[in-house]
């Protein structure tokens, strides 16, 4: 469920017609719905009541990749959710919008010396470790800032996610986590390691899951290695489940598994763990609660369609030229007639294509659009290719709305370059 509805004719987010957003912030303008996000917190915290998960109870801790803007992530923060972070900008942005140190998770493949320190510092609960060197490095890091760091590695059970390639983590091709058949091993170097506390297990198979079985042979092999991890002398107390449940995207399709069902899933494989669950949600929380408002630039008639040509682009809204995803596209203001057309933005690539002969809402130069379920992964993938600055997002609240990122100037991107000294010499304005 979102809060994008069509009220008197045109579409609404919450209380707040998207055409007084446009008048005032422009397109194209990403625009984020607080209840629709406060909702989704709820429901995924409510589908985990009665998992075994000790007396603090699991940490839901949001993937910050999907959406890092401070007002999301301090929105989040209020609800009770902690962080997963994979950078030290991350850690950085989820400590700025109030998420407390110890509900902050490190995970990512490539965490510098920099980054351990920094999040030594910081004190957060745990790092998920990706290899035996990364242990050997955040021991090196710990011991000389006199610290101690709280560990679990994140095991690749050789899972396959049955998702997009380009978002599944847990094969044995993946470039993800220990190798299950050589965790132990990595387990018992760690354990003689200074500088570290072993604690916990880690899984992650990817993103956008659909089906339900992947996690559940993931999390039944995590569930026997557990065991043998505590057998071998490991006090294991935390386990990190990951996230990656999917949403619909596309409303022809069959719908993806509920929070509720996944919860249920959950309870049923972890039942007798004695740990602590930690899960990694970031699309099934924001990936509904935030659309991408553009303008029709104009309608080129083809050789045998039509070109609907919007002023987002590719460098606004990735998505569907790296993974060929699917958005819903609908006028903010339908007329109720229909047309069947591909929809493309600016950028001087054959990839600047939302949709290929698309049925929607049929529109002109002028109008308003939307893409749904914009909210994740959309303008946190953004660049300024074509020197187009960076999307400005919008936060609604009921009747209130805020920008929470300004547009991105051509003359800030202008200014951020420099000349070397002998072009400086040469440069006539």
């Amino acid at each position: 469920m979102d809060h994008f509805e069509l009220r008197d004719g045109s579409l609404h987010a919450e209380h707040v017609p998207l055409a007084a957003i446009a008048d005032v912030a422009g397109t194209p303008t990403y625009v984020y719905s607080t209840a629709t996000i406060e909702r989704h917190a709820r429901v995924f915290r409510d589908a985990l009541d009665g998992v075994e998960s000790g007396p603090e109870g699991p940490l839901i801790a949001f993937a910050v990749k999907a959406n890092p803007n401070k007002a999301v992530l301090a929105t989040l923060a209020r609800a009770g959710l902690g962080a997963d972070v994979v950078s030290g900008g991350e850690l950085a942005r989820a400590r700025a919008a109030g998420v407390p140190a110890n509900k902050i998770v490190f995970s990512g493949v490539g965490k510098t010396a920099e980054e351990m320190a920094q999040a030594l510092h910081e004190g957060i609960f745990q790092f998920n470790l990706e290899s035996e060197p990364e242990a050997e490095m955040l021991s090196q890091v710990a011991v000389a800032l006199g610290r101690v760091a709280p560990v679990a590695f994140r095991v690749n059970p050789d899972v396959n996610a049955g998702t997009h390639a380009k978002i599944s983590t847990g094969g044995s091709e993946d470039k993800f986590g220990v190798p299950i058949s050589r965790v132990m091993a990595a387990y018992a170097r760690a354990a003689t390691l200074p500088g570290l506390k072993v604690q916990g297990v880690a899984v992650h198979i990817g993103s956008q899951l659909t089906d339900l079985a992947p996690s559940r042979a993931a999390f039944t092999r995590i569930g026997a290695l557990i065991g043998e991890l505590r057998a071998a002398g490991h006090d294991i107390t935390t386990a990190d489940l990951g996230g990656g449940l999917g949403v619909p995207y596309d409303s022809a399709k069959p719908l993806p598994p509920s929070p509720a069902v996944y919860g249920a899933m959950v309870r049923e494989v972890t039942a007798g763990w004695n740990v602590r669950l930690l899960f990694e949600p970031g699309r099934v929380i924001v990936g509904n609660a935030g659309v991408l408002l553009t303008r029709v630039v104009r309608v080129k008639q083809g050789e045998t369609q039509p070109f609907v040509i919007v002023d987002a682009a590719m460098n606004d809204l990735l998505r569907p030229s790296l993974y060929d995803a699917w958005h819903e596209i609908r006028a903010v203001t339908p007329s109720g007639e229909r047309f069947t057309a591909t929809i493309v933005g600016p950028i001087c690539e054959s990839g600047d294509t939302f949709a290929k002969r698309r049925e929607m809402d049929e529109v002109k130069a002028g109008d308003l659009v939307v893409f749904l379920t914009a909210g994740a992964y959309g303008a946190t993938m953004a660049s300024t290719y074509n020197s187009r600055g960076l999307t400005p997002e919008v936060m609604v609240s009921g009747h209130d709305w805020a920008i929470v990122r300004a547009r991105q100037t051509i003359e800030s991107l202008i200014s951020a370059d420099s000349l070397p000294e002998w072009l400086e010499k040469e440069t006539v304005a």
